[in-house]
């Protein structure tokens, strides 16, 4: 039998995910009135972090919620979906914090990049594991 489409769970993570993606944006918006810069860094390091911060989590999030989706219609475990979703949330406010405060390394930053690149491959093996 086939199962319809779920995306119960994922929305709460797509919706926390928004929410960080605006926060990041307005942080940017801040720091181009800080510095009276209306494009680019103008060679503000700081901002230039910003403006990093925040493409990195365009970069992933998209991709890692597509993934959870998939992950949401292809698992019956609930509470594995919110597990990934609820680490991969963590994991992006970790590592926009650890590289907001530096551009060097950092343990947040660390710790963000590797537990959102481990969701993502739970994530694919789970989809390669119940795909037939």
């Amino acid at each position: 039998m086939t199962q319809g489409f779920s995306m119960d769970i994922s929305m709460i993570y797509i919706a926390l995910s928004g929410l960080l993606m605006v926060g990041l944006a307005l942080d940017v918006v801040r720091g181009r009135f800080k510095y009276q810069v209306g494009l680019g860094d103008g060679g503000h390091e700081a901002l230039g972090r910003r403006i990093r911060v925040h493409g990195n989590a365009v970069e992933y999030l998209p991709i890692a919620l597509l993934l959870l989706l998939a992950v949401e219609n292809a698992v019956s475990s609930g509470l594995l979906v919110h597990l990934l979703g609820s680490l991969l949330v963590l994991c992006r406010l970790l590592h926009a914090f650890g590289l907001r405060m530096s551009a060097g390394t950092s343990l947040p930053r660390f710790i963000g990049t590797a537990g959102t690149w481990g969701m993502m491959l739970v994530c694919v093996g789970l989809i390669l594991a119940n795909s037939v």
